[in-house]
């Protein structure tokens, strides 16, 4: 049985979806059978691997019971990766899901379908801390928070905690804090050396040892539809990440 993995951060532009792609995409090349999920309604994780927004079978058709799990889930063009696709039309999901039994669990249904057919899947959720941020945290298996050095992400940091300790609370038991992953690093900055050292002194060991620098591949690889990997394996961002996924398959 796969673990699963939610990418979480309610604020944006902190590197969320770049580190769930590319996580994956790395794990996948490291010999793992892994499942992107993209619970984004702006579904970049889905364009980010080279799949089309405008594909018919997607998570949200899943969701709603349109389709079985399985038409949901695309192989990629690269190594051992499989995407199941996101659009805009997931954004009705909060709206649709109010009458819904049981709407926690709609991810958790779809998911438990199909989590014997992978090692990992990697859920990138939202940039919110909504009804789909809540059905990735009831059905994964652990969270990396990915951040940046600024205080802003700080105060964002402990809404979060706030919110995984009430899914596992009342929703599940055994989900964990994998990590949190500090992401458009410059060591050269004061402030980033004075927000690390917060985070040290509260979380510790949580944090991951690789960190992501700010990386021209990195940024331009999207644009591409590639993971950093497959589009300069040779650059900064690409080694990063790629250490990143085995730190990652260590700590797990």
């Amino acid at each position: 049985m796969s673990k699963i993995i939610a990418f979480s951060n309610q604020k944006g532009g902190i590197g969320k979806t770049t580190s769930a792609v590319n996580i994956a995409a790395c794990v996948a090349h490291l010999g793992k059978k892994v499942l992107l999920c993209d619970l984004d309604p702006q579904g970049n994780a889905t364009s980010g691997v080279g799949i089309s927004k405008k594909t018919e079978n997607t998570i949200y058709e899943a969701l709603v019971g349109r389709v079985e799990p399985q038409e949901a889930v695309i192989k990629t063009e690269f190594d051992n990766l499989w995407c199941m696709p996101s659009n805009i039309s997931l954004a009705g999901a909060e709206f649709e899901f109010v009458d819904i039994e049981n709407r926690e669990f709609r991810l958790k249904g779809v998911l438990d379908a199909i989590r014997d057919e992978f090692d990992y899947i990697f859920i990138d959720c939202p940039p919110s801390l909504g009804i789909l941020t809540l059905n990735a945290l009831a059905t994964s298996d652990g969270v990396i928070v990915p951040m940046t050095c600024e205080y802003y992400a700080l105060e964002g940091l402990s809404q979060l905690m706030i919110s995984i300790r009430q899914t596992k609370k009342f929703y599940n038991p055994s989900l964990e804090i994998t990590g949190l992953l500090v992401t458009m690093y410059d060591r050269r900055l004061n402030l980033t050396k004075q927000v690390l050292e917060q985070l040290e002194k509260y979380y510790g060991d949580k944090i991951f040892k690789t960190k992501v620098v700010r990386n021209v591949r990195l940024s331009e690889a999207p644009s591409h539809g590639m993971p950093v990997i497959y589009y300069d394996e040779h650059s900064k961002g690409a080694s990063l990440y790629n250490d990143l996924a085995k730190e990652l398959l260590k700590r797990i």
